[in-house]
Parts: structure tokens; sequence; C-alpha cells
């Protein structure tokens, strides 16, 4: 039987610490910090709702980020 995975871990930040900032400097901000994945959302997007380890989400309105989530 193959092992189970282990999940990278994630970096130690807040997801509110972007909220407010330039969409892209926000993106660029997380992939310093050591997110491997960065989405990025108009509001009101349909997406799918797995959690993801290492994935920041940003909702992005009039070019800057208004919530950030982690998964």
């Amino acid at each position: 039987m193959a092992p189970i995975p282990t999940p990278p871990a994630e970096p130690q930040d807040s997801p509110d610490t972007y909220v407010g900032l330039d969409s892209a400097a926000a993106e660029q901000l997380a992939r310093e910090r050591g997110w491997s994945t960065v989405r990025t959302l108009p509001p009101g997007a349909i997406i799918t709702m797995e959690y993801r380890a290492g994935r920041l989400n940003f909702e992005v309105k009039d070019g800057r980020v208004a919530r950030a989530w982690k998964g």
C-alpha cells in the first residue's frame, strides 16, 4: 500500500494582511511569503470548495483585494 502523502506546511501568515492591497502586489507578497498557489477571483465567482493546503484565495474588486482566505 502506498503511503499517505503529507500536505505541505502552510506559511504562518494571516490572510487579513492582504485585504486592501493592490492585487498584483498582494500576489507577489503572498508568493514571497511561501504560498504555493495564489488564486485571484472576481466578486461572486463560482468556485469549488475543496480545501488545498498552500493555496491563498483573493477576491479582487476594482484592482484591490477585498477578501482573502486559505484553501
